[in-house]
């Protein structure tokens, strides 16, 4: 067993070296290893292996499968952002002829657009994508299951089309467009789409005895953008730092956060979670994670983010099944989140005071509902609803309809998030030029509930709050 960390504290450490070394033996992987980041930074890796003299490290390359879908999901993104394309325009008008109609760029990236689940013919994983050498190859005669739109349904085809429309909007190899645009501005020298040495073999190992079986590793041609990749855990952890916080070099973090948004709901029953653009989303252990999954015949990985604890995980196996990494990674993010919580930034006053700002903090009512509306370091706004009328906060999200506001040049303000993102919050004042109500989307809020100095839809019922008496008998 083997295991480098730096920072972390012992008892985090044996706590995730003892998960390592759980999951490889009980999951009868010839070796497996993990690695955990915290913003951003590799500060732990470990590793356990059945082979005597054989101990991979976080710089061994594993084949990754389909975590390759999120390099390709940044390719297309970055094209979007370069105004190259634009993702709900249909793939046809860019890349005609696939016989897939008019399915979107963002259909696609969301596993939305209807596609078959595989392509036909023989095993494409086990096979050389020679076998495929057109994408009438790779999608066959019946390619739409589904209508676009209207259901998640996973697709590795719809990823060989996307790499695919890569090629024909850079007019060069995939694989070289990923190299160049991000794998070498990201610094990650050991993700390949072929194994360098040193890297782990792949193997299935027999379900009922302790023998093992060698598993081919096919060049996938066509195929490749859905999961060709050879990574290693330490060049994963960095690719985790950028899908938290995004680089200005390869795409900036809102766009790395438009990838970890919910594009449709997730088939049913499949995981807790759902799919953004290239990313799936689960929930462990009340943590939102975001990242990939993979396998191809003979290895099995796993990448999850948590951006709110800043801490990510990888975990990597060569074996066609057993252990399962995918709770494994979200587990080794769990240990280091509990054991050792993220500090929170020191609280700052606000370098100015804006005096219009602060008079619109503070308390206010829709109809009967309380809420309150703060101010943020940031110059933000955010209303949160209060559990009945004495005032204790209730988390944004939850049955109240709290939201995060960011100011436009106009005065008024957009919700970011929650029931009211993308509505405009607007102040409204009275000739004297103080404050009336605010506007949400046609919602009045004022400063008392049914207050009868204010503009209230209905109007206000001249008598005011009154009791009421029982009525005889």
């Amino acid at each position: 067993m083997t295991s480098s960390c730096d920072e972390l504290l012992p008892g985090t450490r044996r706590a995730l070296l003892h998960r390592v070394a759980v999951a490889q033996a009980e999951g009868r992987a010839p070796s497996l290893v993990a690695a955990v980041a915290r913003d951003g930074r590799m500060v732990w890796s470990g590793a356990r292996s059945g082979a005597d003299g054989q101990v991979p490290d976080a710089d061994t390359q594993y084949r990754v499968g389909s975590i390759t879908k999120v390099f390709t999901a940044v390719l297309v993104l970055r094209l979007r952002d370069e105004g190259l394309i634009g993702l709900d325009h249909p793939l046809e008008k860019y890349l005609p002829g696939t016989g897939v109609g008019e399915v979107t760029i963002a259909q696609l990236l969301g596993h939305s657009a209807g596609l078959s689940a595989e392509s036909p013919g023989p095993w494409w994983e086990r096979t050389p994508g020679t076998l495929r050498p057109t994408l009438g190859d790779v999608l066959g005669d019946r390619p739409v299951r589904h209508p676009a739109g209207r259901r998640h349904h996973y697709s590795n085809p719809g990823f060989a089309v996307l790499g695919s429309l890569v090629e024909a909007v850079r007019d060069a190899p995939w694989e070289e467009v990923l190299r160049r645009d991000v794998l070498e501005p990201l610094a990650m020298d050991r993700t390949t789409a072929q194994p360098v040495a040193p890297h782990a073999e792949g193997w299935a190992v027999h379900p009922w005895a302790d023998v093992v079986l060698p598993e081919p590793a096919e060049d996938l041609g066509l195929m490749a953008p859905a999961g060709q990749l050879w990574s290693t855990a330490a060049d994963l952890c960095r690719f985790a730092g950028f899908l938290a916080d995004g680089d200005e070099k390869v795409l900036s973090a809102a766009s790395v956060a438009e990838m970890r948004t919910p594009s449709v709901p997730p088939e049913t029953g499949q995981w807790d979670g759902g799919y953004g653009l290239g990313t799936q989303l689960a929930r462990h252990g009340g943590r939102s994670l975001a990242g990939h999954t993979g396998s191809l015949p003979g290895f099995v990985a796993s990448l999850w983010v948590s951006v709110d604890d800043g801490v990510a995980a990888v975990a990597l196996a060569n074996a066609t099944s057993g252990p399962p990494v995918g709770a494994v990674a979200a587990e080794l993010v769990s240990i280091v989140a509990e054991a050792e919580p993220r500090f929170p930034e020191p609280w700052r006053p606000l370098a100015t005071a804006d005096q219009p700002l602060l008079e619109v903090t503070g308390p206010w009512f829709w109809g009967t509902h309380p809420f309150v509306l703060t101010l943020s370091t940031d110059q933000g706004l955010e209303l949160t609803p209060l559990e009945g009328s004495r005032g204790s906060r209730r988390n944004r999200g939850s049955s109240g309809r709290g939201s995060r506001f960011v100011g436009q040049p106009d005065g008024t303000w957009t919700g970011l998030d929650g029931y009211h993102a993308g509505e405009t919050l607007r102040v409204v004042r009275r000739p004297d030029g103080s404050v009336d109500h605010l506007d949400l989307g046609s919602f009045v809020f004022t400063r008392e509930a049914y207050d009868p100095g204010a503009d209230v839809p209905g109007g206000v019922d001249e008598k005011g709050w009154r009791g009421m008496t029982s009525p005889e008998g």
